[in-house]
């Protein structure tokens, strides 16, 4: 019989994290509403509305903090995980240029799912482990989760304009650890992230760089090519195994 393999991350130390990061969110939070108690209602328009032109006045209002608010709105937006942020990865590669816009980026977003990714294994992933032990293609798919979420994480991570949400959620209920799920965000979001801030700016400003945006669009068609041939071969792979084990 095979026997039961030991989660691959450690809920003790996770709890500590997911506690901290609580306490600290927070109070940054809180902070920022008796300061400029229309902050909140602000950003929520701009990530509803989407438009680039306001945002890039929002964001010019604050002048030589422009950046540190970028930053932390962009993180803000990853955190709650259902709205979008390619218009604040636009307007930072038009108000930044691209190398700055880019790095601010993708720093927030990471940040950002990070956080949204403690605050959803916190909430279901106790929920999920119910579910999945009383199936075992459930656990079968939750243990190459533990084993594989490094890579498949990565791989999803680089895809640009997937919904960022979703792979957080996905992530959450699997077995993926905190530290290779923080690897793999880092590393794949920098690809996707670069890729929606030079799309964003060269769109934006279309006349001057229709080349570039050009071969930008093919990466990107290559890139979600790349990822529906590699969940083909891990899904035979994850069938194939189970086949044998039967």
């Amino acid at each position: 019989m095979k026997k039961n393999r030991e989660p691959l991350w450690d809920m003790t130390a996770e709890r500590k994290i997911q506690a901290g990061s609580f306490a600290l969110l927070a109070l940054v939070l809180l902070v920022i509403y008796l300061v400029e108690p229309k902050f909140y209602t602000t950003v929520w328009q701009l990530s509803t509305s989407g438009d680039i032109e306001e945002t890039l006045q929002f964001l010019r209002s604050f002048g030589k903090w422009a950046l540190i608010v970028s930053f932390f709105v962009d993180v803000l937006v990853n955190a709650l995980g259902f709205l979008p942020s390619i218009f604040l990865s636009t307007a930072n590669g038009l108000l930044f240029g691209v190398p700055l816009g880019v790095l601010v980026s993708w720093l927030a977003e990471s940040v950002g799912v990070i956080i949204s990714f403690l605050l959803m294994r916190f909430i279901f992933r106790e929920h999920a482990m119910l579910v999945i032990k009383k199936s075992r293609r459930l656990q079968d798919i939750d243990n190459f989760s533990g084993e594989n979420g490094l890579q498949l994480m990565l791989m999803a991570r680089t895809l640009p304009y997937f919904p960022s949400g979703i792979l957080t959620a996905l992530g959450a209920i699997s077995q993926i650890s905190l530290r290779d799920y923080v690897i793999a965000t880092f590393i794949g979001k920098f690809p996707s992230t670069a890729l929606e801030v030079v799309i964003g700016h060269d769109i934006v400003n279309f006349q001057q760089n229709m080349n570039r945006l050009a071969i930008t669009v093919m990466l990107v068609m290559l890139a979600y090519a790349g990822l529906i041939w590699y969940k083909r071969r891990n899904a035979d792979e994850l069938t194939k195994s189970q086949e044998e084990e039967e």
